[in-house]
Formats: structure tokens, sequence, C-alpha cells
């Protein structure tokens, strides 16, 4: 090597030496402070999500019955429906209603429970769910088109048919 070779060298050296390098963070603390924010974040988007989910629980469903009436005959086994007709008996919170093609048991629930709920040969719409053989009525809609609520639509949810519910090892 010769002397100038050695020189150059060495001077380029001394010129990459000679720059002032900018100071290095603590890479524990900045690793440590990625870290939080990730957890922080993720912390917050559960929160979000739980919370979400536990309003829809507990928001109450809403369920709406089809508004055209149907002939009590021929209501579904199971569903939401309206009928119309004319309250022929009253028992408590239970009374009939009778069109022309049948009569049809409702359930007015806690709602009913003076009997005065309806009169004798009111005519009458009744939304609910029929289900079982009772129509739990949801909502009442009298002649002069005012409207009854009798409480959470439908109520709870029920059941299938018993026969199609599982016996989990009952007879």
């Amino acid at each position: 090597m010769s002397t100038e070779d050695h020189n150059a060298s060495t001077n380029h050296n001394e010129t990459v030496t000679d720059k002032p390098h900018p100071p290095k963070p603590p890479h524990g603390k900045r690793t440590r402070l990625a870290a939080f924010g990730v957890a922080a974040f993720a912390i917050l988007t559960l929160g979000a999500v739980a919370g979400a989910g536990a309003v829809k629980l507990t928001r109450p469903s809403m369920e709406l019955a089809p508004m055209t009436p149907v002939a009590i005959s021929a209501m579904p086994a199971w569903g939401l429906v309206t009928v119309k007709g004319k309250v022929a008996e009253v028992f408590g919170n239970k009374f009939i209603v009778q069109d022309d093609s049948g009569r049809a048991l409702v359930d007015a629930g806690a709602a009913g429970d003076d009997g005065k709920l309806v009169d004798l040969n009111e005519a009458i719409s009744v939304q609910g769910r029929f289900e079982r053989g009772f129509l739990h009525a949801s909502y009442i809609v009298r002649q002069d088109g005012s409207v009854e609520a009798l409480g959470p639509a439908g109520g709870p949810p029920r059941h299938g048919p018993s026969e199609d519910m599982p016996s989990h090892g009952r007879p």
C-alpha cells in the first residue's frame, strides 16, 4: 500500500467519523411505548365491540306484524299476524276475537288484567304473535284508529313446537 493510499483511506475514515451522528433513542423505551399503544387500542376496540353487543342484547326487539289482517282460519301455526274481528267473549286478560272464518283466543298480558281492555262486540284489529293456540297481543287497533300498545312486541321469543324441540335424554 502506498502512502497516498494509506492517507486516502485514513482521510476517508476521518471524514466519516468527524460527522456528528444524531443520538439514538433508547430502544427499550420505544418498544414499550409501541406495545402500550397497541394494547390500549386493542382494549378500546374490545370495549366498543362489547358495549355495542350489550346495547343490542338489552334493547327490546322490534317485531312488526303484517298490517293486512288475515282470516283467523288462515293464521299460520307460528308467527306474527294481524287479525280483525269483533270481541266475542272476555275472560280477564284474555278474550276471544271472532271474524267470519273463525275465532281466536287472545292473551292481552298484564295490560288486560282488569278485564276492561276491550268491550263485548267491539270491532278491533289485534297484532301479535300466534303460538300454541294463543294470539299473544302486542297491539290492539280500535275502529277509530287509536292504538293500544300492550307491552313488548309479542313478549319474549318462545320455542317452536314441542315435537321439534330436542328432548335432551328425556322421554
